[in-house]
């Protein structure tokens, strides 16, 4: 059902929409987690959200050790009571090449359920709340590329390039309509 997945990378329009919340809980999303998981493996990342791979939900799953006794899926989180602040660099499946630092809450709580519907209530500090931020961002259509000051983007626009032509590539169809809406005219104000 879901072997032909595949991370997809910026900027894919995918990636920027906001995710709608999980209502069904059954086969094909345990399916999908565990598809998401070997996407994940193959691809030697720690997290991937739903909408890495096209599809706009509120999951993500991750694994912050590469054992599989510590894989993890989150359905719908709520991240609240963050506490205290770190920046540490980040990478991204989706944006392969490009790290940049990140300041976040180094402690948090989240609120989830797991595939069965059951509820999760934890609280966790440092890389894994690092992670459950990273992948939530993407829950709500946040890049790294967001998060990127102007010395960052300054840093990676030769990647950043590269990742837009191979996308125009890949879509030459998608490419051409993103390309006529930014050479649209506009008008000048008085």
């Amino acid at each position: 059902m879901y072997e032909n997945l595949e991370i997809v990378r910026w900027p894919d329009p995918r990636l920027k929409r906001p995710s709608t919340e999980v209502e069904k809980f059954d086969s094909r999303l345990r399916l999908l987690a565990t598809r998401m998981l070997e996407l994940m493996r193959e691809a030697k990342g720690v997290g991937l959200a739903a909408p890495q791979v096209g599809i706009n939900i509120r999951m993500f799953v991750m694994n912050p050790t590469g054992q599989e006794q510590d894989d993890r899926v989150y359905v719908n989180p709520v991240l609240t009571e963050g506490d205290g602040e770190e920046e540490a660099d980040e990478g991204c499946l989706s944006l392969p090449g490009i790290y940049i630092p990140v300041p976040r809450f180094r402690t948090l709580r989240m609120q989830a359920k797991d595939l069965d519907g059951n509820p999760i209530d934890q609280v966790e500090s440092g890389y894994l709340a690092r992670i459950w931020q990273h992948e939530t961002d993407h829950l709500n259509g946040v890049l790294l590329t967001d998060r990127m000051g102007a010395l960052a983007k300054l840093a990676n626009r030769k990647k950043l390039k590269e990742l837009e032509e191979e996308y125009a590539r890949a879509h030459p169809e998608l490419a051409a309509a993103a390309s006529k809406k930014k050479s649209s005219p506009r008008l000048l104000r008085k």
